[in-house]
């Protein structure tokens, strides 16, 4: 059973995702009850790989109300747990012009802290246009179905 606590909804608008990876993050313990209460923001975070390993920078999680001196900063970079093989396919995707590997949702799976992350091409603005309007027509396309339901 998974239980969504952050989405990155800012990635789907700018991105977008070709691919996608589940991978395990180090966190200290007060971190994770943090988590558990939903005080995390994906916004702005990005992964790099880095030595053969995979970091995510500019994950907010905020510190934990009753940590006291166990609290670490809430915007230090955070190991993420990926096997080899899914390194190396990594690194040579994000290598290619215009891809970056972002991450998406992080999730409980059983009691462990997941990261979704995403193999990302970004958006031109032509694009995110194109989006915005199917995003618009498909909403009215529903309106009108439930309004002749209806009748």
């Amino acid at each position: 059973m998974e239980r969504i606590v952050a989405t990155n909804k800012k990635a789907y608008h700018d991105y977008f995702v070709e691919d996608t990876y589940e991978a395990g993050i180090v966190l200290v313990g007060s971190e994770v009850k943090s988590i558990r209460q939903g005080a995390l923001n994906l916004r702005d975070s990005f992964v790099i790989i880095k030595n053969g390993e995979a970091f995510v920078i500019g994950m907010h999680v905020s510190p934990y109300k009753m940590g006291s001196y166990f609290n670490v900063d809430a915007r230090r970079t955070r190991k993420l747990l990926l096997n080899r093989a899914e390194i190396n396919k990594l690194r040579g995707k994000v290598e290619q012009k215009g891809f970056t590997l972002i991450p998406l949702k992080v999730y409980f799976k059983e009691s462990l802290v997941k990261i979704e992350l995403g193999l990302c091409r970004g958006k031109e603005l032509h694009d995110k246009r194109a989006s915005i309007k199917e995003k618009e027509n498909n909403r009215n396309l529903q309106r009108i179905i439930k309004e002749y339901n209806t009748r």
